[in-house]
């Protein structure tokens, strides 16, 4: 486990800006100055007690604003339990101030953020009736508390039952906290063991907010269907015989059923649907003082930050120290993707997770009049529709004429089609509407008019068919369900994409997992039934997937760190679906994955149980990640909290050389050396051989190539020389490193790129 570290990097998908309750201060020569929500990061406690912690808080305070109740009233929230900070309302010219005092590392102001699931885990390996696998062997994942932070949670879900759960465990430290139809003795029960809710840096106390909606709560209960959602696809309990409006049906459950769920609410309903750092923050130190065994969190913001450390970074403070308690942190890679580039929660101690679709389709079958048939990407359950084809431009083209026909269009994207088209269609009376356009994986039907969304390919060959015949005409059928091989596994097209552009020496995504159409809880105003499910797509849905799985891993190895649940996830993870077939890469043109798509690949629970090898990284790792990444030494020091002034060795590392269970590197040009170790948690007596599959155009030259393990050698180095035949700038080519014992491979992806000439676009 670390015992320090910094706090840095994003940790979160999509963002919004947000306009801040504002109050101002008078400053000197009678003007007057706004204050707003500063986060004060003081590294590592001074104190064990929390109480001492925040009244150092509290003293630093009265320091600057001259009154203890000024300071009183001016402070947020007191970080004091896995780090030591708190969250201010104070000026520019305040924050200025403080962020000079000697014992302070960071001063930030607030920053906004929002948010980002039957078969998921049968479809990963990890079915009920497998005796001997992991989710048996993890006991279902009996007594390990999830952290959930995100919008709240519907408590009345079935998915929050608590039959057949034993007695809390005692470590647990948290609470469940009354509020607005919240009752904390009625909804809390041995499943759902903790609710928490905060709001603070957002609404100032006895203030209400006109951007608040009615269907918002002022309690840990969610006025969204997302956190619902999320909390029952990492550790729901098995319900049985529910779908989404008939598509789906089976049994749901969250990946590891016997877990205990502890619910932070960050994220509220409001016009800009916000989630505000300081209060991710806060709840972030509460769960480490709560005693969770991992923190699971689909929240980001699109713009990258500019370094780890950055004014717009500070979410990363609580999840890095977290992980220095030895409690896991996976967040979502966002769904800005297919762009490169576009992944978020890059932290290289963070489990960063992308989205694939499941081996299940509920395709919608097209008849042409002449007995051509294509499959829609929609899924469309209703009676069958026949009728006469036209097609039009524009929403402007949409006349009488169109009135009881099935429409096709063409447009640039789904949300633009529903928006532009359909009130339309509504209008004049059409039968049904096809719109060719961007792939896509799942699109709602609109209420009272069958919208059918095909790709541009199948657009162009109902156009065709159109255009040659004189009276076309079509049938619509429900939704038919196809599950298995037949079905191709493929990273979602909104999925964030590598590489990082923080720190491209740091791989990103980590791993995959099903993201899309996944049915789970929700909450009523998202269920299409009276069954108390929805499906919903994102990086959110695939992210509590892996921590269901983390939560199995850490029943079966409590001893494992956080770095080292990670390499197993990593170098297990499989480049191939279930069935041995190709991933593929959806995107305005198809391709197969790489590591910038799906990281080590999409996870393979079982096998990540028993990896054989793993990749651990410490304390003095990452304090030497920060030397190489140029960070002042005071900086590491004092997020340290180490007793004597922490210096960097002479010359500053490699970042290369990050323990990490991958290898990347973006400006190739000369022969590159680095090194990576590996612990053995397999059989004591042990012998791997190295088996590479090179990168296009480079040589990896490794020594040595055979690692023996004993009772008195459990961790072994190896050696790597990267070097390029490339003349020019290239594109990045991947391959691979593998250690295999004959039954264990212990694979880490290999991303590299030629540059000749730096900062080269050619």
């Amino acid at each position: 486990m670390m015992s320090s570290q910094v706090s840095w990097w994003v940790f979160w998908v999509i963002s919004a800006v947000c306009i801040l309750n504002v109050e101002f201060n008078i400053v000197e020569g009678g003007a007057y100055e706004e204050t707003k929500v500063h986060i004060v990061y003081l590294g590592e406690k001074e104190h064990n007690d929390p109480e001492l912690v925040t009244a150092s808080h509290l003293r630093m305070l009265e320091s600057l604003l001259g009154s203890k109740k000024d300071a009183s009233e001016s402070i947020v929230h007191s970080y004091r339990h896995g780090f030591s900070g708190f969250a201010a309302h104070l000026t520019d010219s305040q924050a200025k101030k403080i962020s000079e005092h000697p014992d302070v590392v960071q001063v930030t102001p607030n920053s906004f953020y929002e948010l980002q699931t039957t078969r998921t885990f049968d479809y990963l390996g990890l079915s009920q009736s497998t005796p001997k696998g992991l989710l048996h062997k993890a006991k279902m994942g009996k007594d390990i508390i999830i952290g959930v932070l995100d919008s709240g949670v519907w408590p009345e879900s079935q998915s929050f039952s608590d039959k057949g759960l034993g007695p809390i465990p005692k470590r647990w430290k948290g609470m469940c906290v009354d509020g607005e139809d919240f009752d904390s003795k009625k909804h809390c029960n041995k499943k759902l063991i903790g609710a928490r809710y905060y709001m603070d840096s957002l609404f100032r106390r006895n203030k209400t907010d006109s951007r608040i909606p009615d269907t918002e709560y002022m309690s840990a209960r969610e006025g969204l269907p997302h956190g619902t959602h999320v909390a029952s696809t990492a550790g729901g309990s098995f319900v049985s015989n529910v779908s989404d409006n008939g598509f789906g049906v089976g049994t749901i459950r969250g990946g590891a059923p016997s877990a205990r769920i502890a619910v932070y609410k960050v994220c509220w309903q409001r016009v800009d649907g916000t989630c505000a750092s300081a209060d991710i923050i806060k709840a972030m130190d509460d769960a480490i003082a709560d005693g969770v065994d991992l923190i699971t969190i689909s929240i980001g913001r699109p713009n990258p930050v500019l370094t780890e450390v950055d004014m717009y970074n500070q979410i990363s403070y609580g999840a890095f120290h977290a992980v220095a308690n030895g409690i896991p942190v996976l967040s979502a890679g966002g769904n800005f993707g297919p762009g490169a580039y576009t992944v978020q929660n890059i932290a290289p101690w963070i489990i960063t997770v992308a989205a694939t679709t499941l081996d299940r389709w509920y395709p919608t079958p097209l008849t042409l009049g002449n007995n051509v048939t294509l499959m829609a990407r929609t899924s469309y359950k209703g009676n069958e529709i026949q009728g006469d084809l036209v097609y039009v431009y524009s929403a402007d083209e949409m006349t009488s004429a169109t009135k009881g026909k099935v429409v096709l269009s063409f447009t640039t994207g789904s949300e633009e089609s529903q928006s532009d088209y359909v009130p339309k269609l509504l209008e004049v009376e059409a039968k049904a509407v096809i719109i060719a356009g961007k792939r896509d994986d799942i699109i709602k039907v609109s209420e009272g008019l069958p919208v059918i969304m095909v790709d541009y390919e199948h657009g162009s060959t109902i156009w065709k068919y159109i255009s040659i015949t004189r009276s076309p005409t079509i049938k619509i059928s429900s939704a038919i369900a196809l599950n298995g091989p037949l079905v191709a596994t493929k990273v979602a097209d909104f999925s964030g994409r590598g590489p990082n552009s923080i720190s491209p020496y740091v791989l990103k995504p980590d791993v995959a997992a099903p993201g899309v159409a996944i049915v789970a809880a929700s909450t009523p105003e998202d269920m299409g039934t009276n069954e108390g499910v929805a499906a919903q797509s994102g990086t959110s849905m695939a992210t509590p997937v892996v921590a269901g799985l983390v939560a199995l891993l850490r029943a079966v190895h409590p001893d494992w760190s956080p770095a080292a649940l990670k390499s197993a996830l990593i170098t297990t993870a499989s480049t191939t679906d279930p069935y041995g077939e190709p991933i593929f890469s959806e995107g305005m043109t198809r391709k197969l994955a790489d590591p910038f798509d799906f990281g080590g690949g999409l996870v393979n629970p079982n096998k990540a149980a028993d990896p054989g090898l793993v990749y651990d990284i410490g304390a003095e790792d990452y304090r030497l990640f920060l030397c190489a990444s140029d960070y002042d030494e005071r900086q590491i020091t004092k997020i340290s909290k180490t007793n004597t002034p922490y210096r960097c060795p002479s010359p500053r590392p490699s970042m290369l050389d990050l323990n990490l269970p991958s290898i990347t590197i973006p400006f190739l040009k000369e022969d590159v050396t680095l090194t990576r170790t590996v612990t053995n948690v397999g059989p004591v007596d042990s012998v791997y051989k190295l088996v590479v599959r090179p990168p296009l155009g480079v040589k990896i030259s490794v020594t040595p190539k055979t690692l023996l393990f004993n009772s008195n050698v459990k961790k072994l180095s190896f050696k790597v020389i990267v070097s390029t035949t490339h003349k020019s700038n290239s594109i990045y080519y991947f391959g691979s490193l593998t250690w295999t014992d004959g039954s264990h491979k212990v694979t880490i992806p290999l991303s590299v790129r030629t540059q000749m000439l730096m900062y080269f676009d050619q």
